[in-house]
């Protein structure tokens, strides 16, 4: 049967292969644990969940708006305004049917054929593969961890180009959990100021996983307001993964351009998930609060026993929920039976022998690297590093 060429311009998500690979095996008796997804492992908060209740039984079951309910704007701008000291408007945000339809939304909407989007290694996985999607030229940074996986300005000066129509990043980041300080982002702004055509997409979905304080926003300059997109969402901070909540805030310009392509695409986000999102935005964030406590105890857990294996060497994360460590020093190793040649050997090692699920730096933009979520309860993760701590111990 022949298909569309376009399936030949980007890959399949190397997280949801592994989780599926992962399922498999599961599937087949053999008792795997999941170190793969980014997804927390605690249940919506109570009131939350009683607003969606709510919602069911007062009827919201018709069609929304393509952009989201005037009140749910609203209740974006309400959250920008209190935890971050950001002014926005009903007109800035958009509603779709989770973070990652609106990355596709704003790429779409911005990026041509042939412009350059400039990513910083590692990145969350999704990222290159829409702008291929888009036909857009995808400019990879490499960072290093030495410098917590983050660009520096040299760096970021070195990287712009006439072409460059979009840059791209996550603070706290995916996968390396590196959160840019205001310091670190005015100095970055001072780079985007001499290139006054470039666009900047800020991912700030693991927003209220922070580990080191305050979060900062790029859009917090407000010369650079107009060209900053912000993307958050319900998914991480609300414990809200399967009810497929994203919005932008951004110049209305753009947001008008997302609003016409989610028009042909979803149309407007689950009217019942819309009403919760408004709940979840407005009310009581002591739930997150304490998920975000439970996360850095299991942080500090995860470290110290990645720490005890030789040869595995780890930047702490500042914020989400993983860990990305460098495994290089076991490529080219073998337990006498499986060759590691590189990080996806290990990867797939660890899953068939240790039959623990992680994902290979690969699929990030860092080769030397493996990403392990900490988004799972204590004693599975004291177990997995146990598995993972005895496999590599074989590799010689």
């Amino acid at each position: 049967m022949r298909l569309s060429s376009r399936l030949d311009l980007f890959n399949e998500p190397e997280t949801l292969k592994m989780a599926k690979l992962g399922r498999e095996l599961r599937a087949q008796g053999v008792d795997v644990i999941d170190l793969s997804l980014g997804e927390p492992d605690f249940d919506t908060p109570t009131h939350i969940k009683e607003s969606l209740k709510r919602a069911v039984d007062e009827n919201w079951s018709h069609y929304p708006p393509v952009a989201g309910y005037p009140e749910l704007r609203e209740a974006v701008c309400h959250k920008l305004r209190r935890d971050n000291g950001l002014d926005y408007r009903p007109e800035n945000i958009l509603v779709s049917t989770g973070a990652k339809q609106s990355l596709a939304n704003v790429v779409m909407a911005v990026v041509d054929k042939g412009d350059e989007v400039v990513i910083p290694t590692p990145y969350w996985v999704t990222y290159s593969e829409i702008v291929k999607l888009c036909e857009g030229r995808v400019v990879l940074l490499r960072t290093a961890v030495d410098d917590g996986y983050k660009v520096t300005p040299d760096q970021l000066e070195a990287a712009l180009t006439p072409a460059t129509r979009l840059f791209m990043f996550s603070s706290p980041c995916n996968p390396s959990g590196s959160v840019y300080s205001a310091a670190e982002l005015a100095a970055l702004a001072e780079v985007f100021r001499r290139h006054p055509e470039v666009l900047i997409l800020s991912d700030e979905i693991y927003e209220y996983i922070n580990f080191v304080g305050r979060h900062e926003s790029i859009a917090a300059f407000a010369d650079l307001r107009d060209r900053v997109i912000i993307l958050n969402g319900l998914s991480k901070g609300y414990a809200m993964t399967g009810y497929r909540l994203g919005w932008i805030a951004a110049h209305p310009a753009i947001v008008k351009a997302c609003e016409k392509l989610q028009g042909q695409f979803t149309s407007g986000t689950n009217a019942v998930t819309q009403r919760g999102a408004i709940t979840a935005l407005t009310g009581d964030m002591s739930p997150t609060l304490a998920m975000n406590t439970e996360f850095g105890r299991r942080r500090a857990r995860i470290l110290e026993l990645l720490n005890a294996i030789p040869g595995v060497r780890v930047a702490e994360p500042d914020g989400a929920f993983y860990v990305f460590p460098v495994v290089k020093a076991y490529f080219g190793t073998s337990d006498g039976v499986t060759e590691v040649r590189d990080a996806d050997d290990l990867c797939m090692y660890l899953l068939n022998t240790a039959h623990v699920s992680t994902v290979t730096g690969r699929a990030f933009g860092e080769p030397d690297c493996i990403r392990l979520s900490f988004a799972n309860g204590m004693d599975k993760i004291e177990a997995a590093l146990d598995r993972i701590t005895r496999a590599m111990a074989r590799l010689r």
